[in-house]
């Protein structure tokens, strides 16, 4: 008799319809195994502790900064207990940037990075009077001449803040593990972020990235946003009278190289519920190899994490270049903490620096206040969370982009 596994996912076809064909292809009789898979709006994610829907479902999509409430749970088997170490090594070669090692956490791996996102820049091309922003002094004159919007809204505020940090030489934590970001790193990316924030137009500020490029697709007057995670299925207008928007690498520092951006996508998890056949391994074999992210993923509306599909000719002709152009972005971006405790600093944060800007707090008032929630998300001692705020559409908390 066929397994049966029960599997959740983010109700957006980049999130669900890959996974769902897939799981249609499976011949119960020839594989032993089905697989149900289930769609969860976004703030379903959020209100649900990762270990709630481990317990309820067998196979479960997540965002590598939940892998230390995870952990904590004990909710999901290790990639290490049922495959090979030469398959994930094979399989962290063959995808781009950190996506894998994202995963890795406590001496383990938690998930399959069936997914690739981070934050690049989205834009309207008919709207530029120039070339893209390559960098945030560029960004800062484009919004002056045309309407440009930071993605603030949800956690995207801080994700913002700290990948101007990362552009700007000091990924968050890395100089001090206990020290969210130097004083000086920290007041450069406020000079950068606050201006921007202040000209953001006011109808953009409580959407989330995919309703931001909703909006940008939908006609809305929005020539470019520096920093939202990127969405391969904005590129080709979904119905008559849409637009189809344009990616490119996050913007870089003044002078400067590399594109700053924190990585997104996700990951497959497996939870301890799950009994583990060799039918649902040789799925999630096929789910990573090779052929399928190029072929059947992107076919479906997915966006892979093979960095051979990244490259593909045939993947970027159907894509507008989305992969090719914002390649570099994904191999640099910065991966985030993953301590218990880190999702809920990423929400207080966000919110402090939202009112904080709106307000005109100091910078060194804002940077103080940040480090002290920062400080007390590693020792458990949590700060009272903020209000939760409502977005339009939908709401995005732990699947990051």
């Amino acid at each position: 008799m066929a397994v049966r596994y029960k599997g959740l996912t983010w109700d957006h076809p980049r999130g669900f319809n890959a996974l769902a064909a897939a799981a249609s292809r499976l011949d119960p009789a020839r594989e032993g195994i089905s697989i149900d898979w289930s769609s969860h709006p976004l703030e379903g994610f959020e209100s649900h502790p990762i270990a709630d829907l481990a317990e309820r479902y067998d196979l479960v999509v997540i965002d590598h900064p939940h892998l230390g409430e995870a952990l904590n749970g004990d909710c999901f088997l290790a990639l290490e207990e049922m495959f090979s170490a030469e398959e994930i090594a094979a399989w962290g070669a063959a995808t781009i940037g950190q996506c894998l090692s994202s995963y890795c956490y406590a001496g383990r791996h938690w998930a399959l990075p069936l997914d690739a996102a981070a934050q690049v820049t989205a834009y309207v091309p008919d709207l530029l009077d120039g070339p893209v922003p390559a960098d945030w002094a560029a960004v800062a004159d484009l919004a002056g001449r045309a309407p440009v919007a930071l993605s603030l809204a949800g956690p995207h505020a801080l994700l913002s803040f700290m990948s101007i940090c990362v552009a700007l030489g000091e990924p968050p934590a890395s100089r001090d593990p206990g020290v969210l970001v130097s004083s000086g790193t920290g007041r450069a990316a406020l000079e950068i972020l606050s201006p921007l924030a202040a000209s953001s137009p006011d109808w953009t500020r409580n959407l989330n990235p995919k309703d931001l490029l909703e909006a940008m697709a939908g006609g809305e007057p929005l020539a470019l946003v520096p920093l939202v995670f990127g969405y391969v299925n904005y590129t080709v207008p979904s119905q008559p009278g849409r637009c189809a928007l344009r990616f490119a690498d996050a913007p870089t520092a003044a002078g400067g190289t590399a594109p700053g951006s924190t990585l997104g996508g996700t990951g497959l998890a497996v939870s301890r519920r799950a009994v583990v056949t060799p039918g649902l391994l040789d799925h999630l074999r096929w789910l990573m190899a090779p052929q399928t992210q190029r072929g059947f993923i992107p076919d479906h509306e997915g966006q892979p994490s093979s960095r051979a599909a990244w490259s593909d000719a045939t993947v970027n002709a159907a894509s507008g270049n989305f992969y090719r152009d914002t390649a570099a972005t994904l191999e640099a971006a910065w991966v985030r903490p993953r301590h218990d405790g880190y999702i809920a600093f990423q929400s207080e944060a966000s919110a402090t620096l939202r009112d904080a800007m709106t307000n005109g707090v100091p910078a060194e008032t804002i940077l103080s206040r940040l480090q002290d929630r920062y400080a007390r998300s590693r020792t458990g001692q949590r700060a009272v969370t903020a209000p939760k705020e409502i977005y339009r559409k939908s709401a995005e908390q732990v699947v990051g982009g």
